[in-house]
């Protein structure tokens, strides 16, 4: 079942934030996961205004997202990110409805 990382981020350093940026397409990819949305044209339609850039990636399962998370390849994209942004960061399952 698939598992899916959602984070919501607010860049302070949008310079170092594009060096982090740059470095986790392949360590994503590196754990069989795909970006479902990354940032782009957001709307809030209930409850208070969104005001982060919202990340969604689907992993091939619940294990794999969590082994990309603690990997040496995203080690080095969250270095990048550390002082550039601030965030939450979920993992959810997937519905096998």
């Amino acid at each position: 079942m698939p598992a899916y990382l959602i984070a919501r981020v607010n860049v302070t350093d949008w310079e170092r934030y594009r060096e982090y940026m740059k470095l986790t397409p392949a360590a994503i990819a590196a754990y069989g996961g795909k970006f479902i949305v990354r940032g782009g044209e957001m709307e809030t339609l209930e409850g208070p205004a969104e005001t982060h850039r919202v990340v969604v990636i689907e992993f091939p399962s619940y294990e794999r997202a969590k082994a990309f998370y603690a990997s040496a390849e995203y080690g080095e994209a969250k270095a990048k990110r550390a002082g550039a942004a601030t965030g939450q960061f979920l993992l959810v399952d997937g519905f096998a409805g």
